[in-house]
């Protein structure tokens, strides 16, 4: 826990590996990352269940066991909304993942229903607040990384919204501020001097380099569910291609001889 805080207090941000599986966990590892994070739609995706919790919490235990399993880096898991709207029922979800050596927790503002929407924030806040005092009564300690989700939903006036989120949340007890989809640096300055709170953002075609957001005071950048999705491209490119050239050597690239 204390190695992975410390991660978000650097001069430069550090980039989280966003995993799904074993295998893009050790992947992530030998490239040489600090730490690793799971992506909730793409090991959604990879069961073939549609994102925004359809996947059964058991399952995701399941796959974050396997993931622990092969890395000794820090660990954080997305629990999106926490898979209840019970704030014992959230704080048990976490404890069973802090059980399996989770250091790290994403947490998100936002709820799928019928679609998605914001959850007003004082009722967020109150969730985390009450995450967070279960937690400390039981002495379970991970980083709780709360998502806003103001940007990614569109919001008419999302930066202000993301400020005024972040000053509540961080009085909630958060850890960290999560916004997917912020992009330009006024606004990314803007909910960087909000709070305290470090402040994590995602790739996005628009993002900043990485030299940029340190310089705005960016502390952590994921990745999301892109690297899976790029993959997955790569896959089906491969697929067709040596299904239309009738041979299996575009699997082996150029260089392969024969």
């Amino acid at each position: 826990m204390q190695e992975f805080k410390q991660l978000h207090q650097r001069t430069t941000p550090f980039i989280i590996g966003n995993v799904w599986d074993a295998a893009s966990a050790c992947c992530a590892q030998q490239a040489g990352y600090q730490a690793l994070g799971t992506s909730s739609a793409a090991i959604a995706s990879l069961l073939g269940y549609e994102d925004g919790e359809h996947i059964p919490f058991a399952e995701l235990v399941f796959m974050v066991r396997r993931i622990a399993a092969v890395s000794k880096l820090p660990l954080s898991v997305d629990i999106e909304a926490g898979f209840s709207r019970n704030p014992e029922v959230i704080a048990h979800h976490i404890q069973q993942l802090a059980a399996l050596g989770v250091v790290g927790i994403n947490l998100e503002d936002s709820r799928v229903d019928a679609d998605r929407t914001l959850v007003p924030a004082e009722e967020f806040a109150a969730i985390v607040s009450a995450v967070k005092a279960i937690l400390q009564q039981h002495q379970t300690e991970v980083f709780l990384n709360v998502r806003c989700d103001a940007f990614l939903l569109g919001s008419v006036h999302a930066c202000a919204e993301t400020v005024k989120r972040a000053q509540i949340y961080q009085r909630a007890g958060a850890d960290g501020l999560f916004v997917p989809c912020l992009t330009q640096a006024d606004d990314i300055k803007a909910v960087v001097a909000a709070s305290t709170l470090p402040v994590n953002v995602m790739a996005m075609p628009d993002l900043p380099c990485f030299e940029v957001l340190a310089g705005l005071g960016v502390k952590r950048i994921s990745s999301g569910n892109f690297a899976h999705d790029a993959m997955h491209r790569h896959l089906l490119n491969q697929l067709v291609e040596m299904k239309q050239s009738g041979s299996c050597k575009s699997l082996f690239g150029a260089s392969t001889v024969g």
